[in-house]
């Protein structure tokens, strides 16, 4: 009896080791070297020990690098990637080209619905949803209250331009290591033009013209570039024209800078005492205007998108509701705390009591992020959408040149009035090559 028990056994294992392996699906995910996304890598194991025929490769690369890849591997339908970290800009534009896999029959329980409709809509072409946003953010002041307090100084609710140099002025200790302001020099169409753009926006300016003309020899360009520039010599830190995003925050973290015009998302970073020495020391305004409030600050999305030469868009989708999901939040709420969680995206965490208390700066980032127009953020008609940002594809190459230009003159190396002068022509000559204006 005993033998036959033994020889059963044998025979039963010998049919399971003969069965095929649940086959494993491997997927890329392609994504920024922000904090929140530093953070989505470590807390991913979640998803993995719930999913284990899934394994997760992670290419993290700088801002500008992902771009280019990013915008290379889809034009050329390399599949390098099952999952792109894109945002408003790319999201319309490679979805109306078919790159990418809409989100059609979004699962129920995801909750589609919380997440905030001027964010989905930008995140859209033509009513259907091309991504879905792992945060979203606006732009805000973030100020040293105990520098203001010290100086005796006071930040409006809604500052102007004028208002922070004359604060950069009193606050500016660099034999203390503090420098009146932080602002990103580093070229790139989404880190020194991101932030200069709507700058100029605030002084009447546009980048192009209804027959698509460059403008940059107006006045307006030149007073919000010469703003922009001379606060930086005057008050910002050494090498500024090659801080970007990333770098900037690392400054303000540890205390150098006295005020940061920059992305409210970092506000939660900068909130969390085992990554910030200024817990505590911190104020919060309206991201500062010129001459005018229209297009001062822009709406942006970091988001997660399937393109469609994955090999596993069904994974991918996978992935990307769990990544962009309420539990997720309550994962990095549970990890780091609830002020850290991803902002600008579900009504629910505006919605959430404790998330209100502990974020002094929640109201202000939803207020920034739904009162920021897409569609009309210039004094002067323009044939484009965006804010921060120009919605063609020729934009990618083109901001980031005239960035080139820009970090050059915030490094001395050229005047405003050069910086301007070959941003117009570099431009002039990349739409006449693009074919621009196109019938």
């Amino acid at each position: 009896m005993r033998f036959l028990k033994t020889l059963c056994l044998g025979a039963a294992a010998a049919f399971i080791a003969g069965l095929p392996a649940q086959a494993e699906t491997k997927l890329t995910i392609a994504t920024v070297n922000n904090n929140d996304m530093v953070v989505m890598q470590k807390l991913s194991k979640d998803f993995e020990t719930k999913n284990p025929d899934i394994k997760l490769n992670w290419v993290v690369l700088e801002e500008n690098t992902l771009r280019q890849r990013l915008t290379t591997d889809i034009a050329t339908k390399g599949g390098q990637y099952d999952i792109m970290t894109i945002g408003l800009f790319e999201a319309p534009m490679w979805g109306e080209r078919n790159w990418l896999t809409a989100f059609d029959n979004v699962p129920a329980d995801y909750k589609l619905d919380d997440v905030l409709k001027s964010v989905r809509d930008g995140l859209s072409y033509n009513g259907k949803l091309y991504a879905l946003p792992f945060y979203a953010e606006s732009q805000m002041t973030f100020y040293r209250k105990d520098l203001f307090d010290k100086a005796g100084l006071t930040m409006p609710e809604q500052p102007t331009w004028k208002d922070i140099d004359g604060f950069a002025a009193k606050i500016h200790d660099p034999d203390h290591g503090v420098y009146g302001i932080c602002l990103r020099g580093k070229p790139g169409w989404g880190e020194n033009i991101g932030q200069i753009t709507p700058v100029a926006n605030s002084y009447g300016a546009r980048w192009f013209d209804m027959e698509w003309k460059p403008q940059f020899d107006t006045p307006a360009w030149k007073e919000g570039l010469t703003v922009y520039v001379d606060l930086l010599k005057k008050y910002g830190p050494p090498g500024a024209a090659s801080n970007g995003y990333n770098e900037n925050l690392a400054l303000f973290a540890s205390g150098k800078c006295g005020m940061w015009v920059d992305a409210t998302v970092s506000a939660g970073f900068l909130n969390d005492p085992k990554q910030s020495s200024v817990v505590g020391k911190l104020g919060y305004a309206h991201p500062p205007y010129g001459k005018f409030n229209k297009g001062n600050h822009y709406l942006w999305s970091w988001a997660l998108a399937v393109p469609a030469s994955s090999k596993a868009p069904d994974a991918a989708k996978k992935f990307i509701y769990w990544a962009t999901s309420t539990d997720y939040i309550k994962l990095v709420a549970d990890y780091s705390g609830i002020v850290t969680v991803p902002p600008g995206t579900r009504q629910s965490t505006y919605d959430n009591a404790d998330y209100i208390k502990a974020a002094p700066f929640a109201k202000l980032t939803l207020d920034t992020i739904q009162t920021a127009n897409m569609t009309d953020a210039t004094q002067e008609k323009v044939p484009y959408r965006g804010i921060s940002f120009v919605g063609i594809p020729e934009f990618q190459s083109i901001g980031t040149a005239v960035g080139q230009e820009f970090a050059a003159v915030i490094a001395g190396k050229k005047t405003v009035d050069q910086g301007l002068a070959a941003a117009q022509s570099l431009t002039q000559r990349a739409m006449r090559q693009a074919g621009y204006p196109k019938k």
